[in-house]
């Protein structure tokens, strides 16, 4: 303690306990949030395993693709940024009861369907399994 009844390190002293304090909880609340979403997705594919695999006539109404970027910082001296991306494909089919169903594909069917295209849809629960143009 200095004459003034403070610690001789002043304000910092706050620092060294509140910095690891807060350190943790990000690490807890990024754990907790990759926790999360793996049980998310072991939830969706129990589902998915436990519906019926259904045959529906369907018309594709719209394609989409939802593209991610990834930038990595290389050296200080930025000489080696590297950049990367992946692409999710999906389509929207309309079956004979009027529902919509958005569906992940693969980015080859992505390319064989068509706005349009009328045929038989194979799904179990959100699984895209296969699209036969009538």
């Amino acid at each position: 303690m200095n004459d003034f009844g403070m610690n001789p390190f002043g304000g910092f002293s706050i620092m060294f306990t509140l910095v690891p304090l807060i350190f943790v909880i990000i690490l807890l609340l990024m754990v907790g949030s990759i926790i999360y979403n793996i049980s998310q997705k072991a939830k969706q594919n129990a589902h998915n395993n436990n519906s019926p695999v259904l045959t529906v006539e369907s018309t594709v109404v719209s394609k989409r693709t939802d593209v991610s970027t990834y930038h990595n910082s290389g050296t200080a001296d930025n000489s080696m940024d590297h950049y990367s991306s992946s692409t999710r494909y999906y389509a929207t089919f309309q079956v004979e009861s009027g529902d919509r169903i958005e569906l992940l594909i693969t980015g080859t069917e992505y390319g064989l369907l068509a706005e349009g295209d009328l045929g038989k849809l194979t799904f179990q629960g959100t699984r895209y399994l296969g699209f036969v143009r009538r």
